[in-house]
């Protein structure tokens, strides 16, 4: 089975194309080398993806040519205690941390400008 494919089929990337952009980029390493799109999956192997911020260290259980539901999905690898625990740490520090943006919603009203221009002292 295809690598890009099967990254789809797991629920790794929303799209085949995705998945080649980023087998293609360096993001998705086969037991430890990077590899083109169409490189054959087998039971067994092991992949380190990186999709954004988040990063996963697989071991290839299933494999399956159509894209089902999260819970089917989740048979198809499992995930190194390493990994888990990395994401777990990942997630509490970004929880931790206060988006600055987090009450600006859209553009400023009448209001916002007066007071902007007051502050700003034009």
């Amino acid at each position: 089975m295809r690598l890009d494919k099967w990254l789809w089929a797991a629920r790794f990337f929303k799209t085949r194309t995705l998945a080649c952009d980023a087998i293609n980029g360096g993001k998705v390493q086969h037991n430890g080398c990077r590899v083109k799109a169409a490189r054959e999956v087998k039971v067994d192997d092991r992949l380190d993806i990186a999709n954004g911020e988040t990063r996963w260290e697989v071991t290839v259980r299933g494999l399956s040519e159509k894209r089902g539901p999260a819970s089917e999905a989740r048979l198809l690898y499992e995930e190194s205690a390493a990994s888990v625990a990395a994401r777990e740490v990942q997630r509490e520090t970004h929880q931790l941390v206060v988006d600055p943006a987090a009450d600006l919603h859209g553009r400023p009203t009448k209001r916002d400008r007066r007071q902007i221009n007051r502050f700003g002292g034009s």
